[in-house]
């Protein structure tokens, strides 16, 4: 966090804003906190994101319970805006439903600061097995606060474009290694055909699908959601410039219903040789890569497309985190530390294959030779973004928060989720940009008021 801005106003807020919105999480588990722990068998629940990665996750459990018996881990899967929104209103009530929770980058030091998570600190730093050191920096600093760690990363992430190979030299185009983003949007609209998404974008409402790749764009087009005094600027010249951009482009070479189009679908589309491109998180190489992909070995990865900034790539993970409320830390940390070491990632490895390892994370696994050799089309550049973004400053022009394709404050789910829903209503023909701007303008204002 940011000294820059009031944390006890900001903390103060969190608890009513993160109840009355839906919020993405990552589960982690610790001991401590004065919770009771279970006697005799134990049944852990994890609530966790539909994704690739964590259906890998809940596969391979079998092999944590076959070494811990006393212990079974239930996984309740959701859409990404489901999980938000279920867990977010479970931790912020102490409802104590789960066990262990995957939580985003964006949500692990405010619930950390709220005191709604153990600090897993103490515990991975016990363990020396695990090894908290080889956690990826960039990643590891950003779940953590005050030296305390509320979270661990199952997988970390940034954002790069991926293109079909194939499509490209069949139509005589040329990929630069740092594209910019009025290239990309002339090789879009090229490659548009009846049957094939000249490039697939998000267009799912919610802060989290919507605005990940979407604030990126703004933030290299030189906008941003508020200046450095907290003033916002979401019907700016730039914001408004870069929303007008991203939502002509998909209507004109995108897919064909945006606004049920989020990670998951663009996945499918493009894993399916149904879209030309695809700027989206670099954890998608793996699924893309892995075997039953119609396009693995045709996809070639280069830097998130650009305007007035050198990099655009955004900075995340799903972690895992332990609510307090947890009757069953102790056995949480087990699991969580299990799902987040080197054991696992070895065993993903060579059980499952190399190119579907949870990115990311550690570093020592960009130091595997089995997965570099596996992973050579993305590993290296995932790295190289990852270790290149700046979450200080991502756009043109200085913020106060730390944050990329968010903003560090509890009102900016409310906010993103609100801005998006407005502009499912743009991609319908029935609102324009800077209608929708407006609307956004004011209520950007009252949280940046919050933070003043």
């Amino acid at each position: 966090m940011t000294k820059s801005y009031s944390m006890k106003k900001r903390l103060a807020l969190s608890a009513i804003a993160f109840s009355s919105v839906g919020v993405l999480l990552a589960g982690c588990s610790g001991a401590g906190g004065g919770a009771q722990q279970a006697d005799g068998p134990v049944t852990l629940t994890l609530a966790t994101v539909n994704n690739p990665q964590m259906k890998d996750m809940e596969e391979l459990k079998g092999a944590f319970e076959d070494s811990h018996p006393d212990i079974t881990v239930n996984f309740v899967a959701m859409e990404e805006n489901d999980l938000r929104d279920a867990v977010t209103k479970d931790v912020a009530t102490q409802g104590g439903q789960y066990d262990i929770v995957t939580v985003g980058s964006y949500e692990v030091p405010i619930w950390g600061q709220n005191d709604w998570l153990v600090d897993l600190g103490p515990l991975a730093e016990a363990d020396t097995a695990y090894n908290v050191n080889d956690l990826l920096p960039p990643v590891r600093e950003a779940l953590t606060v005050d030296d305390s760690l509320f979270a661990v990363p199952f997988y970390g992430e940034s954002s790069f474009l991926m293109y079909n190979k194939d499509m490209f030299a069949a139509a005589g185009l040329e990929m630069p290694t740092n594209p910019t983003w009025d290239e990309v949007a002339g090789f879009a609209r090229t490659l548009k055909s009846d049957d094939v998404a000249g490039i697939c974008l998000r267009g799912k409402p919610g802060w989290g699908e919507l605005f990940a790749p979407l604030t990126t764009v703004v933030q290299t087009f030189g906008g941003s959601w508020f200046d450095e005094d907290w003033n916002a600027e979401v019907n700016s010249p730039e914001f408004t410039e870069a929303v007008q951009f991203y939502t002509d482009l998909v209507k004109d070479a995108g897919e064909a219903d945006p606004v049920s189009t989020g990670f998951t679908e663009c996945l499918n589309l493009f894993s399916q040789g149904n879209a030309a491109m695809w700027y989206d998180a670099t954890s998608a190489a793996g699924p893309i890569e892995a075997d039953g992909s119609a396009v693995a070995g045709k996809i070639g990865y280069v830097h998130a497309p650009v305007k007035e900034t050198e990099e655009s790539g955004w900075l995340w993970a799903w972690n895992l985190a332990i609510p307090k409320t947890s009757n069953n830390q102790d056995a949480a940390w087990e699991f969580v530390s299990w799902a987040t070491s080197t054991e696992y990632i070895n065993l993903v490895g060579t059980t499952l294959g190399w190119e579907r390892v949870p990115p990311g994370s550690r570093t020592s696994t960009y130091e595997n030779a089995d997965y570099l050799a596996a992973a050579s089309a993305f590993a290296p550049i995932t790295k190289d973004i990852m270790l290149g973004v700046n979450p200080t400053q991502p756009g043109v022009n200085p913020q106060p928060w730390v944050g990329i394709q968010y903003v560090t404050v509890p009102e900016f789910q409310d906010l993103g989720n609100q801005v998006s829903q407005d502009i499912a209503d743009v991609f319908a023909g029935r609102d324009t940009v800077e209608n929708v701007l407006n609307k956004g303008q004011e209520l950007a204002q009252q949280a940046g008021d919050a933070q003043k």
